[in-house]
């Protein structure tokens, strides 16, 4: 198999992130821009959310039991999922805090493409490595990551953008995120086809899974609930979770 083919299957899987950025041309009244926002950050918080327990956290705990024995492989994924957890707190500290709605929402969109930059990195390697081996099973995986990496887009988009009023740095930010996917693409071709093991694509997925979880609990959720807009939180949320099935059972 020769690089280019799954080279374009795993950008147009991790570029899919700039369609959930296109949610911020829709024109809306003044009024509603608050339920669009809870809409958008309680269904994005239900993606990161979902992806992380049904997805990474099985996936990434199994294969890493499989390695090591019962509770050294409970310890080591604990550990990862914690300096995921502690990794993301540290990016919070760091960037500048400022008082003002618009520089928290600025703020949560920066950390937002962070985290999923660190999300998509590993899956570029996997829809990469697994499209080099066999192209079916490349194509079923990067469009399950197709359909996920939409409302991630969103994540990143509709915050930075009603932050900023930027449809430009929104989608710029987004398409950073997305580029993560290529990159992992390259960086497998490069260095990894020979070295990479399930238990180190584990044990990546694990750390994200905490950094996802902790930004959805502590950024995404406080800042969805400040709207007092209940009925849009519990409808993003089951939007969300329609989205998960979806991926989970059909793909």
């Amino acid at each position: 198999m020769s690089f280019f083919l799954p080279f374009i299957i795993t950008s147009i899987a991790g570029l899919s992130t700039v369609l959930g950025s296109f949610v911020i041309f829709l024109k809306w009244e003044r009024e509603k821009i608050n339920r669009f926002i809870t809409f958008c950050l309680s269904f994005s918080l239900t993606i990161m959310i979902g992806i992380s327990i049904t997805e990474l956290i099985p996936e990434a705990s199994y294969t890493i039991l499989t390695e090591y024995k019962l509770w050294k492989g409970i310890l080591i994924s604990l550990l990862v999922f914690l300096i995921g957890i502690v990794s993301i707190w540290f990016i919070n500290k760091k960037i500048e805090k400022r008082e003002g709605d618009t520089h928290d929402l600025y703020r949560l969109g920066i950390l937002s493409m962070l985290a999923l930059m660190l999300h998509n990195l590993p899956e570029g390697i996997v829809t990469f490595l697994s499209s080099y081996q066999n192209i079916t099973l490349g194509l079923k995986i990067s469009l399950a990551i197709l359909l996920h990496n939409i409302p991630e887009g969103i994540s990143i988009a509709v915050p930075i953008y009603y932050a900023t009023g930027s449809k430009k740095e929104a989608i710029w930010k987004t398409f950073l995120s997305g580029l993560a996917e290529p990159l992992g693409a390259v960086l497998a071709f490069i260095f990894l086809r020979k070295f990479i093991t399930d238990t180190m694509i584990s044990l990546i997925l694990l750390f994200v899974a905490g950094i996802m979880i902790t930004l959805a609990i502590h950024e995404l959720l406080p800042k969805a609930l400040k709207y007092h807009e209940n009925r849009f939180i519990l409808l993003g949320s089951g939007v969300g979770v329609v989205l998960l099935l979806i991926n989970h059972f059909v793909f």
